[in-house]
């Protein structure tokens, strides 16, 4: 016979006292049980998306498709009988206990079910109180926020004939949450970091034909920040429930158990389209960020597409922020606080200092959770920024120390899309930046918004000597994410691709925005020295030089040389890099 191994939700049910019941009036309880059956369970079972498995006596084995259908049904049932019993005497009342499970079963050809899912589900219906139903920790966990009754927390269980303790919360229909003093109404959990949910955006106007496209920019951003590692993101359909409805978001947070809430609207006004979107704190109510978009009509589709990418990306960054606020409040910070203050600190700019602590952040993290593949990426991030910043005498070590953490990452998580993004950063770094653009490429197809590796394609094409494709690049990163954390580092590697490329003014305007969008940042300042002293222009290249040594006392021609050299052989890079070491001569850099 063949065989299906699944994951089902499945409730188990019996009559308390079944033998007592037909011991005392066989005939009337096997008729008021067919009764029961036809007119409030099978009915129920149905409505609920409900398939009967098995039935014995008194009991039965029934598979739903969500936990959500299974509660749904058993809370359905439970009331009824409250109803059905009503007036009578308890020696003539019919109770049921239920238990409902979420695990792995087996069905079999002809439908039974088999398995550890089956026998928990049985188990706790065998020690749920008559009239209610206790449910596993898995199962409570996706149906957690959405009971108005009251949920005790009867702590791990030992099950007969289960190896292992099991979570239980029992539910008792009939008793609202806030009647019940004992036992204690359970406590829930903090919420996980990085949760959220993204409430469906308001239509502002009605329109009915822009309908679509605002529940699209709800549905497709929902999608992308499911992405991000680990993030908790509400699904659709739980998130839709709220449409129309005027919340309290502190509610909404406690309800779906998320620190965080993300609401907008969509308006239309003639040929433009607006959208606006919020970032709220459940926990305090407080605005965390708050961003319009406003964008002429073109194409709906492709509108939502960049609207809903410069999102995520903002995001993303804005949630780092947050993250690393609360864990610097907090006394005994695990392996993922210390990562998000790492992320943080490179976020605030590239100084050595920054570098340097950045560093320290991850290396906790490590020493805390030695299995941490997001904090030993960000350790090799900050081995790649020193050397590329030339920050220590040798970039070499550096790169290469970078990429044996990367090479170890990337062993653990292999489609990590950020592992294999700075991946190609040391590939671009050490004469592969074919190789290096490729892996860029590959991590964009693993997660469309990370839209640094665009950038870093572009610096890929300058150590090819194709400096003439950077700027494209460039622009479709700040297209997508023009108020990114990291913009001002895409800029600088469009003023470099235009300093090879002769264009002197341009580069100037580049770097100029670079060091406006982010003064912690000493490199596209000797760069804008280096495009100053040969316009002519001493004084202001000198300045630059004063304002890029103070912020990396280190900057040598010679360290620079050491650096960029070796980073590819082709001629036309070779004597592009030659005029730039001049510029920053003529500038001021010193030579050790």
């Amino acid at each position: 016979m063949s065989e299906t191994r699944k994951i089902a939700a499945i409730l188990a049910a019996d009559v308390v006292g079944y033998s007592r019941l037909v011991g005392a009036d066989e005939d009337r309880t096997l008729s008021r049980l067919r009764g029961l059956r036809s007119d409030l369970i099978d009915p129920a079972i149905a409505v609920h998306h409900g398939r009967i498995v098995k039935r014995t006596g008194d009991g039965s084995i029934i598979e739903f498709r969500s936990v959500v259908d299974a509660v749904r049904c058993a809370i359905e049932v439970q009331t009824g009988m409250i109803e059905r019993n009503a007036g009578l005497p308890p020696e003539r009342r019919i109770e049921f206990r239920m238990g409902i499970h979420l695990g792995d079963v087996v069905e079999e050809a002809d439908g039974d079910l088999m398995g550890d899912g089956v026998n928990i589900a049985g188990r706790l219906e065998g020690i749920a109180n008559a009239g209610a139903i206790c449910l596993s920790e898995d199962a409570y966990r996706q149906v957690k926020g959405r009971l108005d009754l009251a949920v005790c927390d009867l702590g791990p269980t030992q099950l007969k004939n289960i190896a292992e303790p099991i979570r239980v919360y029992s539910v008792d229909v009939g008793k609202p949450a806030q009647a019940k003093s004992t036992p204690t109404v359970v406590t829930e959990k903090p919420p996980p970091r990085l949760s959220i949910v993204v409430l469906p955006f308001a239509n502002i106007g009605g329109d009915p034909e822009q309908e679509h496209f605002v529940d699209g920019v709800t549905e497709s951003l929902t999608t992308d920040l499911s992405r991000i590692r680990h993030a908790v993101v509400i699904g659709r359909n739980t998130a839709f429930t709220y449409k129309g409805k005027h919340v309290d978001l502190k509610q909404i947070g406690r309800e779906l158990n998320v620190r965080y809430v993300l609401g907008g609207s969509v308006q239309r006004a003639g040929n433009r389209m607006r959208v606006s979107v919020q970032l709220i704190d459940t926990e305090t109510g407080n605005h965390i960020w708050a961003e319009r978009f406003d964008k002429p009509m073109a194409d709906l589709f492709d509108m939502q597409d960049e609207i809903v990418a410069r999102l995520a990306g903002t995001l993303n960054a804005q949630l780092v922020a947050a993250e690393a606020r609360r864990a610097e409040q907090t006394p005994t910070p695990d392996s993922m606080d210390l990562y998000f203050q790492g992320l943080a600190r490179l976020n605030k700019g590239m100084t050595p200092d920054n570098v340097a602590q950045a560093r320290e952040f991850f290396d906790r993290a490590l020493s805390v959770d030695p299995d941490n593949v997001d904090a030993l990426i960000g350790s090799a991030r900050a081995d790649i920024i020193e050397g590329h910043f030339i920050f220590v005498t040798d970039p070499t070590t550096a790169f290469f120390t970078a990429e044996a953490k990367l090479t170890k990452a990337l062993s653990s998580v292999p489609d990590h899309p950020r592992g294999h993004m700075t991946l190609g950063l040391v590939d671009i770094f050490t004469k592969r930046a074919t190789q290096g653009i490729a892996e860029c490429e590959h991590a964009l197809a693993l997660d469309r918004n990370l839209v640094q590796a665009h950038s870093i394609i572009g610096l890929g094409k300058v150590f090819l000597g194709h400096a003439e494709e950077t700027e494209a690049h460039v622009a479709e990163a700040l297209r997508l994410s023009p108020r990114d954390a990291l913009a001002y580092v895409w800029m600088t590697n469009a003023g470099l691709a235009k300093l090879h490329l002769g264009g002197l003014e341009q580069a100037v305007a580049w770097f100029q925005r670079a060091i406006e969008a982010n003064r912690n940042n000493p490199h596209p300042q000797f760069l804008l020295a280096a495009v100053l002293a040969q316009l002519g222009r001493l004084e202001e290249a000198h300045s630059a030089v004063r304002v890029g040594l103070a912020l990396n006392p280190t900057y040598a021609i010679s360290r620079v040389r050491a650096a960029w050299a070796t980073r590819s052989d082709d001629p036309t890079y070779l004597a592009q890099l030659e005029r730039i070491l001049e510029g920053m001569r003529k500038a001021g850099v010193p030579e050790q």
